[in-house]
């Protein structure tokens, strides 16, 4: 990629303070699209759905662990794999530490069709500690659009709201939608540089598990 041009301090103010304006202007631009996310309507869900965990079955219910909010990132690990997806493994690499969601009365869990004989030696590979469930006995990939008719698997992100044993679901993200979850990415975006894939067919040619990455 070409390096930027070289400039004098001066040139450089000027340049700089011309993009600050664009920067404010998409922060108060997001902050409207967040308050609209937030007045989506919502669906009840009714289906009783059983996820198998680390400690046994788990309902949907069960999934907030008692908290008013859940997020549910499903994360692409099909039946016949032997390992997750590296996209959205880079997701879960990105997750900070939970106490501040649960601060917000809010639970995020990883949900995979993979049967749990599967995830949990993965998930010990990686050294990651939020919870993980599989749906392999449910339809609940399926009715959130992550799995298609052909069984080929599709990353996304859903949103839940609990009103006493009431389970309503409120949003969803697919694809692109979780660029904004990966602090990779929004690292990269303030270097010169940038993420380093113009010159890829695809994102997913430099994408690794972290522990096949070579520095």
């Amino acid at each position: 990629m070409t390096p930027p041009d070289v400039v004098s301090q001066d040139e450089w103010l000027v340049a700089r303070e011309k993009l600050l304006a664009k920067e404010k202007e998409l922060t108060r631009m997001r902050d409207k699209v967040s308050a609209q996310r937030r007045d989506l309507p919502m669906v009840e869900i009714v289906e009783e759905y059983e996820f198998d965990g680390r400690h046994g079955p788990v309902s949907l219910l069960g999934l907030f662990e008692g908290r008013r909010q859940l997020i549910v990132r499903h994360f692409m690990f099909h039946p016949d794999w032997d390992e997750g997806c590296v996209g959205c493994s880079l997701q879960v690499d990105n997750l900070g530490h939970p106490a501040h969601l649960h601060g917000r009365d809010t639970s995020l869990v990883l949900v995979s069709r993979a049967p749990l004989a599967k995830i949990e030696p993965f998930r010990q590979r990686m050294g990651w500690t939020t919870p993980w469930y599989s749906s392999f006995r449910t339809r609940f990939n399926q009715d959130f659009s992550v799995t298609n008719a052909d069984g080929g698997e599709s990353s996304g992100l859903s949103v839940f709201l609990r009103d006493g044993s009431r389970v309503f679901h409120t949003y969803s993200s697919f694809s692109r939608g979780g660029d904004i979850l990966i602090n990779t990415y929004n690292y990269l975006d303030l270097t010169p540089l940038g993420r380093q894939e113009a010159e890829l067919d695809y994102p997913q040619q430099w994408w690794r598990h972290h522990d096949k990455h070579h520095a």
